[in-house]
């Protein structure tokens, strides 16, 4: 790394972390305006406060890091443009290509980091927010209860669950019901059981004072038990815990296993592969917001910090508008998954390459 790439680096890395402190003090503040009326009405203290702000902020940090790194972009290469230094640069043979190259080796690698920070620390600073939010002010309870849980574990079984204790791992008021794989509308077996306790060294379920019913060519056959091993089932406590969750809640691993379950039991995944693959693509957001910037920035012109910063924010509008609009198509199911996620990227990819075959180098 020569001097240069390093006198780049110093002034890229110090504007993107001032934006970032700068955008996510703000967003803070405005925040807590807004809720104000409902800490007061809860009678919240400073500190349960500025708890629920301290996991508030990785969710925000992740959403304006690809901000911080764009107006980044713009605001130094449009400072060097401004006071000429990047025309020095090139008049001494430093191409476009080679101004850029530190940038964006520095931008990949902020991307790589956020795929761990969003995955990972993310999540579990959602939850401990939402939990805040759940128990002290009474926001975001859209989870489901847990009493009256229903369970579809197979595409043949069907669980409900009257009342689900959370600290014991102990299911009561259960009833299974299973069906005939080659015709889902006839019923072959039917179990219910005043409680289901969960084994965790086998990893099983066992129903307790229960009946056991069986139909069988018109004919029904019943059998009590006191305990009666169910076998393997696709869930476990954990998993009822999971179903309380929202997609910003689950980590990587814990997303993909809820996933699979969902699958398992023949429902439809959509809007989860969208979150999933979501989770790995908008990290990638802050390497093409900057290949995209630094071109855009390198032609000099007259407008002042302002007019960067505008457009700074009219270009993360658009990005967000469209991350939006392909995300409505995959939750219906009108696209894959996959390209859902990545589309809002592989647009601005293309522009931001287009951008830079056609500026000076």
């Amino acid at each position: 790394m020569t001097k240069i790439d390093r006198y780049v680096l110093r002034q890229f890395i110090q504007t993107a972390c001032f934006s970032l402190l700068s955008i996510t003090i703000l967003f803070v503040v405005v925040n807590m305006m807004d809720n104000l009326d409902d800490f007061l009405d809860r009678n919240a203290t400073i500190g349960m406060i500025t708890t629920y702000y301290l996991y508030f902020t990785p969710e925000i940090i992740k959403l304006m890091t690809p901000v911080a790194m764009l107006l980044s972009a713009l605001f130094t290469t449009g400072r060097l443009s401004t006071y000429n230094e990047l025309s020095a640069l090139k008049s001494s043979g430093v191409s476009l290509y080679r101004f850029m190259a530190p940038i964006i080796v520095f931008a990949l690698l902020v991307s790589a980091g956020s795929i761990y920070f969003n995955g990972w620390i993310v999540p579990y600073a959602n939850k401990k927010k939402f939990e805040i939010a759940r128990i002290y002010f009474q926001k975001d309870i859209q989870f489901v209860s847990k009493n009256n849980i229903f369970i579809q574990d197979s595409q043949t079984r069907i669980l409900s669950i009257g009342i689900f204790d959370d600290s014991r791992n102990v299911a009561q008021q259960v009833s299974i019901q299973d069906f005939n794989p080659e015709d889902a509308t006839r019923i072959i077996a039917r179990y219910d059981a005043t409680e289901m306790q969960w084994n965790p060294a086998l990893k099983t379920w066992r129903l307790v004072n229960g009946t056991e019913r069986r139909f069988d060519r018109g004919k029904e056959t019943l059998k009590q038990f006191s305990a009666l091993s169910i076998g393997a089932l696709n869930f476990s406590p954990d998993d009822i815990r999971k179903k309380q969750e929202k997609p910003e809640e689950m980590n990587y691993t814990d997303l993909k296993m809820f996933i699979d379950n969902q699958q398992r039991a023949g429902h439809e995944v959509a809007r989860w592969l969208v979150d999933y693959y979501g989770k790995i693509a908008f990290p990638f957001a802050s390497a093409i917001v900057a290949l995209f910037g630094i071109p855009f920035s390198s032609v000099k012109r007259r407008s002042g910090l302002g007019v960067e910063f505008g457009i700074a924010i009219g270009i993360s509008f658009l990005y967000m508008i469209f991350l939006q609009i392909s995300q409505a198509f995959g939750y219906n199911g009108d696209l894959h998954p996959l390209i859902t996620a990545w589309l809002a990227n592989m647009i601005f990819l293309t522009v931001g390459v287009i951008v830079l075959l056609r500026v000076p180098k």
